[in-house]
């Protein structure tokens, strides 16, 4: 049962990654064009730079939770590897559970009034030629973070499956010890 949950957030982690390598490819089409008109027709426009960094930002967002299921994310590699798979699972599922999810709701919570009043004020870019409605942007902060909570989730079955095999395995030792 939990093998199946572990593959739903699995699957659903790779179509996100998917969707990233689209948003990475706009980016770099975007910041492409850019410098063309920049430095061959010394013509630049707010809007396309202001473009550039939010979906930079959308990348670094929902990057967090691709990065977290594919096991990508930092860690004091050093020690950890050193650890069995076990002691790894143990480790992963405290620090979600203390540290990770935690902070996720913190932010998650908190960033709705942030949202909430760009978009009550109309928030639009400072600069001339900028990027109306801001409010979509800082929109992905809570949106990511919900994102970031599902694959907190999926993350935790995973270590769940791997203590799950690490006990089953154990168990056909001690068996066959025995016999």
């Amino acid at each position: 049962m939990l093998i199946k949950v572990e593959q739903f957030f699995m699957r659903v982690n790779r179509i996100l990654g998917k969707i990233l390598t689209v948003v990475l490819l706009l980016m770099t089409l975007n910041v492409f064009f850019d410098v063309i008109m920049r430095y061959t027709f010394h013509n630049s426009s707010v809007g396309m730079q202001e473009m550039e960094w939010h979906l930079f930002s959308i990348l670094i967002l929902f990057g967090v939770s691709v990065a977290l299921l594919d096991e990508g994310h930092v860690r004091v590699d050093f020690l950890y590897d050193r650890y069995s798979e076990k002691r790894k699972a143990i480790i992963n599922i405290i620090g979600t559970l203390l540290f990770l999810l935690p902070l996720a709701l913190l932010i998650l919570f908190g960033s709705f009034g942030f949202v909430t009043d760009a978009y009550q004020i109309g928030e639009i870019s400072e600069d001339p030629g900028g990027l109306p409605f801001r409010w979509l942007i800082k929109a992905m902060i809570p949106v990511a973070f919900l994102v970031l909570i599902f694959s907190s989730v999926g993350y935790t079955v995973k270590n769940i499956n791997i203590l799950r095999r690490e006990n089953r395995s154990q168990l056909t030792i001690d068996n066959e010890v025995g016999k």
